[in-house]
């Protein structure tokens, strides 16, 4: 039997021990910096010539560290090792896979803040966003470990007569995981996992902006138990190394967390059946939103401006969660406009590393260019209220941005911009208010403030997104108890964190024996 599920919780850093623990963790990363990192192939460290470093975009001068690119040559040779690797893997006790999540759950609870600080210093994350993303991961491992034991036995089905039918889920082989910059850890550690306690085997290409994070988490993978191969950490080598393996003929399955581009790019590629591919490549996609927040008129003013304000600026709205459209009734616009104004004034904007900082940098320049980029389209299509400056002397600064009287159909309204920006509109009425949420190409996440029982189980019917909430924030979906995927081009609707994540990761074989 299986300890139940339970969340992990978040550290509590009013407690003068705890914050005292995460300042030397932060100390002891600080030590680490810098330090070269290679490829693991199979059993092998793998150094390249040339290299992929890893800057701290609080601090462009500081490198994080440096890790080996990765080459197509390379790519092949983590393929055969993975292959390798799944015949013996495929065929070990679900019971024994899921131990070694335990195992690794258990190795990071232990070095939570170890791991949390490296989120600081790679990708800016605040103490609290971090320390977040850090008991996701735990969460995924404990999570998915006990819902492989769950599935081992398959799900019961009919017999007849003089017949024996069983129905059981098998593995499916390679998986390629590409994971993104924003979630670093959890989303990554999320998608791994549930591809290996499964039974499959892993290329891993983390995202190039956040490669140490999931250096670090490959050698608390092998720490834990996990066999040579099964997981090959292969980060690098531009998009034509990704290209290669979507490609690749022994690819069984893709696992894919980034942009709307990227991830209709590699549906179009893997749906191209190569020479010698025996199956129809599998693509678990998550691409992606433009989320809304709607406030309705008989709303708690205050609930909703902080809603609003935590949605659209935790993290510095890198999050594919995060609120990005306002839908206001007009009756109280203009008050709920000028309480998310001033609670945004009130944002602290700086050094991650420092506990009383809510917002820290965005990820590179290129980012903070196509984001102030957008804040100029704004001030074409609407009222700049608050923030609108960045700065990227010595890091990658923007201030938190809001905008009014945005018209629904404006680029600000439709387009992810993937910053901390945010556009109010003005609706008529709560039909009016549900009808700009849903246009749009997305259908990620959503939120409703409202006293009023019948526009919220019209907005349950209505809203079409994969995850809405009620009367909170639209992000910080938790594991187990708010299974998270999106409709349209916010992907698959693959529910990370849901009851039937794992299973698209394996396959259904029934038996029948007759007597």
């Amino acid at each position: 039997m299986t300890v139940p599920y339970k969340h992990e919780p978040f550290t509590d850093f009013s407690a003068a021990q705890n914050q005292q623990a995460f300042q030397a963790a932060l100390q002891y990363v600080q030590s680490q910096l810098g330090k070269e990192y290679p490829l693991i192939i199979g059993s092998e460290r793998v150094t390249t010539e040339e290299k992929v470093i890893s800057i701290n975009p609080a601090n462009k001068a500081e490198v994080v560290g440096v890790v080996s690119k990765a080459t197509k040559e390379l790519a092949e040779q983590a393929m055969e090792a993975a292959l390798k690797a799944f015949e013996t893997w495929k065929k070990q006790a679900p019971q024994a896979r899921a131990q070694i999540l335990f195992r690794a759950a258990a190795i990071l609870r232990r070095r939570k803040h170890e791991f949390s600080a490296y989120l600081v210093k790679e990708v800016g994350k605040p103490w609290k966003e971090a320390d977040a993303d850090t008991a996701e991961a735990i969460d995924f491992l404990e999570y998915y470990a006990r819902q492989m034991i769950q599935l081992e036995k398959g799900v019961p089905v009919l017999s007849r007569s003089g017949e024996s039918n069983t129905f059981r889920y098998i593995p499916l082989g390679v998986g390629l995981v590409i994971s993104p910059f924003n979630f670093p850890l959890a989303i990554m550690a999320g998608t791994t996992v549930a591809a290996i306690v499964t039974g499959n085997t892993v290329i891993l290409r983390p995202s190039d902006r956040a490669p140490i994070v999931a250096a670090k988490f490959v050698e608390v993978m092998e720490e834990a138990g996990l066999p040579a191969g099964v997981l090959n950490y292969l980060p690098g080598g531009e998009a034509e190394v990704g290209e290669y393996l979507v490609e690749h003929p022994k690819t069984r399955f893709i696992s894919f967390t980034g942009s709307r581009a990227v991830g209709c790019r590699i549906y179009e590629r893997a749906a191209i059946v190569q020479p010698g591919q025996k199956w129809l490549k599998r693509v678990i996609a998550e691409m992606g939103g433009k989320d809304a927040i709607i406030v309705d008129k008989d709303a708690d003013i205050e609930l909703a401006a902080q809603s609003i304000v935590a949605s659209a600026f935790g993290f510095s709205g890198q999050k594919c969660s995060a609120c990005s459209r306002a839908i206001v009734l007009e009756e109280v616009y203009d008050e709920v406009l000028n309480r998310s104004v001033e609670l945004a004034k009130q944002l602290t904007v700086g050094n991650p590393e420092e506990q009383a900082t809510f917002m820290g940098p965005v990820i590179d320049q290129v980012s903070f260019d196509k984001i102030m980029s957008y804040i100029e389209i704004g001030k074409q299509e609407g009222k700049l209220m608050t923030g609108g400056e960045g700065d990227n002397s010595k890091g990658f600064f923007i201030q938190p941005t809001i905008f009014a009287d945005v018209d629904p159909n404006a680029r600000l309204m439709q387009e992810e911009i993937f910053g901390p920006v945010v556009a109010f509109t003005k609706a008529k009425d709560f039909d009016h208010a549900l009808e700009i949420a849903n246009n749009t190409d997305y259908g990620l996440t959503g939120a409703v403030i409202s006293r009023n029982r019948t526009n919220l189980e019209k907005a349950r019917e209505e809203f079409h997104v994969g995850n809405l909430y009620f009367n909170r924030g639209c992000t910080g979906a938790i594991v187990g108890y708010h299974p998270f995927g999106g409709f349209n081009m916010s992907g698959t609707d693959s529910k990370a964190g849901g009851p039937d994540y794992l299973i698209l990761h394996m396959q259904a074989k029934t038996v029948s024996e007759a007597f």
